[in-house]
């Protein structure tokens, strides 16, 4: 039964690495970024709910009369 020769393997995944790298940093160079972004303020939207105009009092059990 022959064995496998893995001798070129270490070459292989190395090239293969080095040649991924070169491609991405191929892609970021050409990817624009913008030079001073500016945030935009969100405002908030006030949602009317029925239970802000009314009033409500909540009794704790400890409290009420005995």
């Amino acid at each position: 039964m022959p064995q496998l020769d893995t001798s070129t393997w270490l070459m292989m995944i190395m090239s293969m690495f080095l040649a991924l790298f070169i491609i991405f940093q191929l892609k970021i160079s050409k990817h624009s970024f913008h030079l001073n972004p500016e945030t935009t303020l969100a405002k908030a939207q006030k949602q009317s709910t029925p239970w802000e105009t009314k009033w409500t009092k909540i009794y704790l059990p400890l409290l009420l009369p005995q």
